[in-house]
């Protein structure tokens, strides 16, 4: 392990600049999606005059703090999100590549970072817009798809023992256990209780974590969510927030303890009900 510490400290720098950068694409999804803006044929550009932002002012974090968060322009501020979201995204891939070992996980360590870096733009945009856009949703389902058939991370099925048979159709059932009821709980409400964003991604990030993992991801959505309701309905008495953002936060906590925290509840129920 000595020995190969350097290479993890290259790799691990590599990994954190790398999710840096990505987080820095992330902005403009998070931005044009909504908007259905082109994500490659127009340059960024300050919010206020408009100017185009030169290429020297767009290195991930470093530019946002020489420039002291303004434009170099016009002198307006930049919100800090941009800088935000950029070291968030590296931190989550440094996070998934330290936690499942890039040396014996490496395809499930990606999939798993492309994984986060959708949801952070589904965290931030229904934020902002109360809007999920279906290009990260097919994204997501896509990355299921990929996870499938060429990840090496099979320890948690095997704990149980289930085979690369019958996970497929865990993912399956995953879809749709959770996704069915709120497409019910929308229809019926007219899209007032839950949106049909909602539904589509928890059909999207079901089919990657499987039955355990959705359902621990919505259990953690429906606290976290209770939480952030209750508190913005204190402060301006808002009760119409998004829920898209918790939705989120639970997917990316089940992606790495939703087996886990599943087989835990389960044992402890079972201790309860013998």
């Amino acid at each position: 392990m000595t020995e190969l510490l350097p290479y993890y400290i290259v790799i691990y720098t590599f990994v954190f600049l790398f999710g840096v950068s990505i987080g820095s694409f992330l902005n403009v999804c998070i931005y044009r999606l909504p908007k259905e803006e082109s994500l490659i044929k127009r340059n960024s550009h300050c919010m206020s005059c408009g100017e185009e932002i030169k290429r020297r002012d767009l290195i991930p974090i470093v530019s946002w703090c020489l420039l002291k968060g303004k434009c170099r322009s016009c002198g307006a501020p930049i919100s800090p999100r941009y800088t935000i979201v950029e070291a968030l995204n590296g931190l989550l891939y440094l996070f998934v590549f330290i936690y499942f070992d890039v040396m014996q996980f490496p395809l499930h360590a990606i999939i798993v970072c492309l994984l986060f870096s959708a949801l952070v733009v589904v965290f931030f945009m229904d934020l902002d817009t109360q809007l999920i856009s279906n290009y990260v949703v097919i994204f997501i389902a896509l990355l299921a798809v990929l996870e499938y058939f060429v990840s090496d991370y099979t320890y948690i099925f095997d704990n149980n023992g289930m085979t690369y048979d019958n996970i497929w159709k865990n993912q399956l059932v995953g879809a749709f256990i959770v996704s069915l009821p709120l497409l019910l709980i929308e229809i019926l409400s007219k899209g007032r209780a839950m949106g049909r964003g909602d539904v589509y991604l928890m059909a999207a990030t079901g089919l990657f974590l499987g039955i355990k993992g959705v359902i621990v991801a919505f259990a953690i959505a429906l606290i976290t969510g209770s939480v952030a309701g209750m508190i913005q309905k204190h402060k301006n008495g808002d009760s119409v927030f998004a829920f898209g953002p918790w939705l989120s936060l639970g997917s990316a906590i089940a992606a790495i303890w939703g087996q886990q925290l599943g087989n835990f509840y389960l044992a402890n129920m079972t201790g309860i009900w013998s």
